[in-house]
Formats: C-alpha cells, sequence, structure tokens
C-alpha cells in the first residue's frame, strides 16, 4: 500500500488544525459546508436507528426536513460508500420480512419497493426470493386462518356467500391473484365446513 508523501500528510495536518480553530483549513476543508454536511449526516444516521430505509426515503424525509437537496445527496453518497445505504440489500429484507410476516403477495411488495425508490433490477433481484408456490402458499394458509372464523355451516347460499367474501378480501388486500384467490376461499371454506360437519 502506498504511503502518503511527508509533505502531503503535513498539509493535511496543518489543514486539520486550522479547521479545528475554526480557519479556513487551508483550502481542504470548507467548515460552513462540513457543519451542514454533519447536520444531515446526523438526521440520515438517527432515521438509520428507527429502522433500515432505502436512499430514496432518506432523500425525501431529509429534504422535507428542509435541507438542502444537494448537500443530502452527498451525504447519502457518502453513507452508500460507508454500506449504511444499500438499496439491494434493503428490498430483499423488506420482501423476506413481509411476505413472510405480513403475508404480503408479490404484487404489493413490489408496488412498495416502487414507492420506495427501488430499482426494477434490485425489486426483481429481491422478489426473486418469492415463487409461485410460496405464494400459493401463503394464500392458502391466510385462507385457511380466515376459515376458522367461520363457526357454524352457512344456514344458505347467502350465509355462504357472505363467508366466502370474508375469506377472498383477506387475499385481496394482500394482492394475491383474484382468480388463484377465489379458488382457494372456496376449497378453504369447504374444509372448514367439513370439519364442523364431522361429529
Amino acid at each position: 500500500m502506498n504511503q502518503p508523501a511527508p509533505e502531503k500528510l503535513e498539509q493535511l495536518r496543518q489543514a486539520l488544525e486550522a479547521y479545528e480553530k475554526g480557519e479556513a483549513g487551508g483550502g481542504l476543508f470548507d467548515r460552513e459546508a462540513e457543519e451542514a454536511k454533519s447536520k444531515v449526516r446526523s438526521r440520515a444516521l438517527g432515521l438509520l436507528d428507527q429502522r433500515s430505509r432505502s436512499r430514496q426515503e432518506l432523500y425525501d424525509r431529509l429534504v422535507q426536513a428542509e435541507f438542502a437537496p444537494e448537500v443530502v445527496d452527498e451525504v447519502l453518497d457518502d453513507l452508500a460508500h460507508a454500506g449504511l445505504i444499500d438499496d439491494a440489500a434493503f428490498a430483499a429484507e423488506w420482501v423476506r420480512q413481509r411476505h413472510k410476516r405480513r403475508g404480503k403477495s408479490r404484487s404489493v411488495l413490489d408496488r412498495e419497493l416502487r414507492e420506495k425508490g427501488i430499482s426494477q433490477e434490485d425489486r426483481d433481484e429481491a422478489l426473486a426470493q418469492i415463487d409461485s408456490a410460496d405464494e400459493e402458499a401463503m394464500a392458502r394458509a391466510l385462507a385457511e386462518k380466515k376459515a376458522r372464523s367461520v363457526k357454524s355451516v352457512p344456514a344458505d347460499r347467502k350465509e355462504r356467500e357472505k363467508a366466502l367474501r370474508r375469506i377472498v378480501g383477506v387475499l385481496a388486500r394482500r394482492g394475491f391473484n383474484e382468480g388463484m384467490s377465489l379458488n382457494i376461499a372456496i376449497s378453504a371454506l369447504e374444509e372448514r365446513c367439513e370439519e364442523l360437519s364431522s361429529p
């Protein structure tokens, strides 16, 4: 690894001393710019401390807090360079958590990531974690859970359709495919009715 020349080290040392004394910093530091970045960096790190965020989310929040967009961009570049902002990793974790814990479909997760400013490439890579079998298994688990709220076999067609609509509604709100949702809901309701009918 190349060592910096002694004169460069001395120049940097003098610049740091000048910066600490509040002087111009020998042209190497712009005290005002550094202070502006420091405030933005502090707010950005506070936001990241609460939870992981995409670059676009941070940018929007910081600009809303009335920080200068060009300073925000510089700070976000620094944070990305330091590995504190990584949209690909953020997207992968977002998909993993929200599919598993909240039962969200690929289409809903794709929309959420798009709203957070995640690129198509990073979205596609993150969503590749969920295949159609995973999606169907999640929809089936949600439908079966909702079907368990049916406490007695529906008395007539109207009651049956009402129960079916409730199960389909759970799947629709999470963005599952309409045709698949209806088939799974019918199956879950039939299984629940059989369970309630058996002695």
